[in-house]
């Protein structure tokens, strides 16, 4: 029997890891593919919103057909599916091709991930449900966490292919371990009707929702296309309450949502959801554009939350089963708090030391947090409904995390954009004013300092300061080629100290933009920092 148990978690643990670790993994490959697809970022930003778009739609679908129609079944149907797709994703022949394997692949982790708590459930004894969630929840840190690091590796090793080809053994080992040791199960209150409105409201609910905080960042929050998208996502959420308000053998039984420790589950997983997406996309970009990490070496930083959310799981998980999980998950929160303000401390020269232990306390905190919810919401529901109650909280959590990146994406573009026009308007001045330079100098480094705030390499202020500087140089003599002759002699007897003068500016221009971007990055993290202490405040707030 313990064999079979460790077999059958074992197969459980890897569909699950594969079907998480591949919403995250995707990232740090994506500029590999522009390069071998070509195509715009928008586009090629699918592969990636494809995957989330679908896993979100058809979580809590993917529960209610596992318990009507088997467990096991529909788990080896979705890790099936998600190993033939990965397959043919690292083949895919075009961008296109790519892009719907994603969707299918976001499909295929939608019916796996939901599955997975029933199942573990209905294999372990309930003494051992506290231990079994907290390594659940440890796993789920390390597969969210990891994604950029083992991306990098990867891709830097072989090639963006093989982030799609590792999935393959590990699908077809799942696969052998499940229809060899694990027995089916279903929810056999849940009839055999499939409730068509509740899954035609659910669906189009998150899809209109998810799609909007998608495409927010393209076309605003006061846009009339995304006012219509979320107004039609809040008319197929209510037709859905309504459905299932009436239906015989509705999808989510209403008598759920009476639970209150349910509904603070949930409410929780959105909050979590929304917080790990912020401080990894947020972090991600600190690292890469204001420490000048590589990817590869951000991303390894970053696993470092996997790191802490792997003790706290495995020690929260079957101590909350004992003493209760609120105090848990509010210390978790707490401590995720408290170390996203930390975070909002750290500069451009920080120490690696400094970024490590506050991402560790990050993960002793979302371990803390996710393991005793995930076990609080399935404990205090029916036995038979944990398979729903699995897929609104998986369902919470995707949804939270694309409101995370939504929101933060925003607030990061306005704050940015406007910090970074102050600082190149201060620098243009700086050039206008200055009284060592030549007249017709002027314009060509007024130009180099504009570049410098603009496109990507501008995001952050560090441009390839010796590109630039070579740059005005050469326009520099080709403008003074067109001076009288009188003029090119006093700048050529006087051009080292122009040059020198136009080097100051420049590094000057760029330490500037670097320190507005950089001071865009602190109060996005958390908490608004300043030295008047009126000015601290929540972000959220704002």
């Amino acid at each position: 029997m313990r064999v079979r148990r460790i077999f059958s978690f074992t197969a459980i643990v890897l569909g699950f890891f594969m079907a998480l670790l591949d919403t995250t993994i995707i990232n740090i490959a994506l500029p590999e593919m522009t390069r071998h697809f070509g195509g715009t970022v928008s586009r090629i930003s699918w592969i990636m919103n494809g995957y989330n778009l679908a896993f979100a739609v058809f979580i809590l679908t993917a529960s209610r057909l596992a318990d009507q129609f088997g467990r096991k079944r529909v788990f080896l149907i979705g890790v099936l599916l998600f190993t033939v797709t990965s397959l043919l994703a690292g083949l895919a022949p075009s961008l296109g091709a790519l892009i719907m394997l994603r969707v299918l692949q976001g499909l295929a982790g939608a019916i796996i991930v939901p599955v997975t708590i029933p199942l573990t459930t209905t294999t372990f004894p309930k003494e051992m449900h506290g231990l079994i969630i907290g390594i659940w929840g440890a796993v789920s840190g390390v597969a969210a966490a990891s994604g950029p690091a083992l991306g990098g590796i990867i891709t830097q090793q072989l090639n963006w292919q093989w982030i799609f080809f590792v999935n393959v053994p590990l699908g077809v080992l799942s696969i052998v371990l499940t229809a060899l040791f694990i027995k089916e199960s279903r929810d056999d209150s849940a009839g055999r009707s499939v409730d068509v409105g509740g899954t035609l409201g659910i669906t189009g609910a998150m899809f209109f929702i998810t799609y909007a905080l998608i495409k927010v960042q393209d076309y605003g929050w006061n846009s009339r296309v995304i006012l219509l998208l979320l107004v039609l996502g809040v008319v197929f959420l209510i037709f859905f309450f309504f459905s299932q308000r009436k239906g015989r053998e509705p999808m989510l039984p209403l008598s759920l949502l009476r639970i209150r420790t349910f509904n603070g589950a949930s409410l929780t997983m959105i909050i979590v959801g929304a917080a790990l997406m912020n401080i990894s996309l947020l972090t991600s970009f600190f690292l890469t554009r204001m420490m000048g990490m590589t990817e590869l070496k951000a991303g390894l930083v970053l696993s470092m939350i996997a790191v802490g959310s792997i003790v706290s799981s495995a020690i929260s998980g079957p101590l909350s089963a004992k003493y209760g999980s609120h105090l848990f998950a509010a210390g978790g929160v707490l401590i995720m708090a408290g170390a996203a303000y930390s975070l909002s401390g750290l500069q451009a020269d920080s120490a690696l030391a400094d970024v490590l232990v506050r991402l560790v306390a990050m993960g002793v905190g979302t371990g803390l947090t996710m393991a005793p919810v995930m076990s609080s919401a399935v404990r205090n529901v029916p036995e038979e409904k944990v398979g729903i109650a699995s897929g609104v909280t998986n369902m919470s959590k995707a949804l939270g995390s694309v409101i995370g990146v939504a929101i933060i994406v925003t607030v990061l573009q306005q704050q940015t954009d406007t910090n970074l026009h102050t600082a190149g308007s201060r620098a243009v001045q700086a050039v206008q004013e200055d009284l060592v330079l030549q007249p017709f100098i002027k314009p060509v480094l007024i130009a180099a300092v504009t570049s410098l705030g603009q496109g990507e390499q501008g995001a952050d202020g560090k441009a390839d300061g010796d590109e630039v500087f070579t740059d005005v140089m050469a326009k520099t003599k080709l403008a003074a080629a067109k001076l009288s002759p009188g003029e090119q002699q006093a700048f050529a007897a006087d051009s080292g100290n122009q040059f020198r003068e136009a080097g100051q500016l420049l590094s000057q221009a760029a330490s500037g933009l670097q320190g507005a971007a950089c001071s865009c990055l602190q109060p996005d993290v958390c908490f608004c920092k300043s030295a008047d202490a009126s000015r601290d405040s929540l972000c959220a707030a704002e």
